[in-house]
């Protein structure tokens, strides 16, 4: 659940937040109580634990990625990520499997970041402002001339509309749970805060 919606006649979970074509958000839900007619009012409730867990998560796959580009070069670039309530999935483009020093340097470095109580900033700005600050943006992506950067200064800046926590402390711990292949040149870290 990320969160329930509640008129005078039901209760609904939204178990899913997409944007459609044209950028309007969509919300996915199943009617739990009761039965929802046009024109009803809703009142919306996030689900506060869920949400700070994703938070946790995405600021740590952010932070992941810039401890992996410190630690194996520059020529590591994000793949593929799931990250959820529970865990990080990030997939990164690398030569080789990574040794058990390269794991921990990694991992150790993510935690440096986290212990170091670093503000991560959320600012909107137009998209060469935010290519003069160094932001990574995904290659393929489309973006528009104002974009979302979200800033762990002397860490991570990276161009994201996602949901993060407003300082990497929040994370608490960050742990690896595994490392493999997921294609030639393609690595995928699975781990959690």
């Amino acid at each position: 659940d990320v969160g329930t919606a509640k008129s005078n006649a039901c209760v609904i979970d939204v178990y899913n937040t997409s944007k459609d074509q044209t950028g309007c958000f969509v919300h996915s839900v199943e009617i739990t109580e009761g039965m929802l007619t046009v024109g009803d009012t809703i009142e919306l409730t996030v689900d506060k634990e869920y949400r700070e867990k994703v938070m946790r998560n995405h600021t740590g796959a952010h932070i992941l990625q810039a401890a992996l580009r410190k630690v194996l070069g520059n020529h590591c670039e994000q793949a593929g990520q799931l990250v959820n309530d529970v865990a990080v999935r990030f997939d990164f483009t690398h030569f080789s499997a990574l040794t058990a020093a390269e794991l921990a340097d990694v991992e150790a470095l993510v935690n440096k970041y986290i212990f170091d109580a670093i503000p991560v900033i959320t600012r909107e700005m137009p998209i060469a402002e935010a290519k003069e600050m160094g932001a990574m943006a995904l290659f393929g992506e489309k973006y528009g001339d104002v974009v979302r950067v979200v800033n762990a200064e002397g860490c991570s800046v990276e161009l994201c509309g996602g949901t993060h926590v407003d300082n990497t402390a929040k994370l608490g711990l960050f742990k690896i749970r595994s490392e493999g292949s997921v294609a030639a040149g393609v690595r995928r870290i699975e781990a959690r805060t």
